[in-house]
């Protein structure tokens, strides 16, 4: 079999750009919520943000070859996107990982995982999302494949999906879907620029969102 894939025809350009400063959030309800990873995988250093195109990576247990190959194929602006076969107490990427990374101008890891050289990486600046930290070496005996879907935080991640990730969370975009959530991102921003408005003139969120109704048919008794 073919272990190494070419990569996926990448989304354009402008597109990722525009996602850059939206919050993960608003993108996943705009998506009409879709492309959730569980919060297990969170950013490694206070700050991170992290977004592009995936490029795909699966890793046997306990082995980090393939994340090495990753390295040498993967273009420009990509975020790394690795599982590692349910085995997370390993520190499969480390800081001179992350120098080859940055020297290649790869965006960021995103790993269903642990790594460590965590802090050497806080200062490089380089972006990370992870399940935590291990001090644990890894093996380098064993194939894997590049650029085939993976599931990464119960979520299936094919290459060429975009990969947003802040404080709050990460979320997956199909790269078909891309444009489209874009647009409805870009609205739903304005719309709640719109509510912020009202609810900081006085207007109450029980009124904004129309709750009494709710309340109401639930059989909600309040004292006055």
């Amino acid at each position: 079999m073919t272990h190494v894939l070419k990569e996926a025809s990448p989304i354009d350009a402008k597109t990722i750009d525009a996602f850059r400063n939206l919050d993960v959030a608003t993108v996943y309800e705009a998506s009409g919520r879709k492309g959730y990873v569980e919060s297990a995988i969170k950013p490694a250093f206070p700050g991170n943000r992290i977004c592009g195109p995936a490029f795909t990576v699966q890793c046997a247990p306990g082995d980090n070859l393939m994340l090495h190959k990753a390295l040498q194929r993967a273009p420009a602006g990509c975020v790394l996107v690795a599982n590692v076969g349910g085995l997370y107490e390993y520190g499969y990427w480390g800081g001179m990982m992350a120098v080859a990374a940055m020297s290649r101008g790869i965006a960021g890891l995103a790993i269903d995982g642990c790594i460590r050289d965590s802090v050497e990486m806080a200062k490089m600046g380089f972006k990370v999302f992870c399940r935590g930290f291990s001090i644990r070496g890894t093996v380098k005996t064993n194939l894997g494949l590049i650029n085939y879907p993976v599931n990464f935080g119960q979520m299936t991640v094919f290459p060429g999906d975009l990969i947003l990730g802040d404080e709050d969370g990460m979320v997956v975009v199909r790269a078909e879907d891309a444009e489209a959530v874009l647009e409805k991102s870009l609205k739903r921003v304005a719309f709640e620029e719109a509510k912020s408005a009202q609810l900081a003139s006085g207007v109450t969120s029980v009124e904004l969102n129309d709750l009494e109704k709710v309340f109401g048919a639930l059989g909600l008794v309040e004292e006055y």
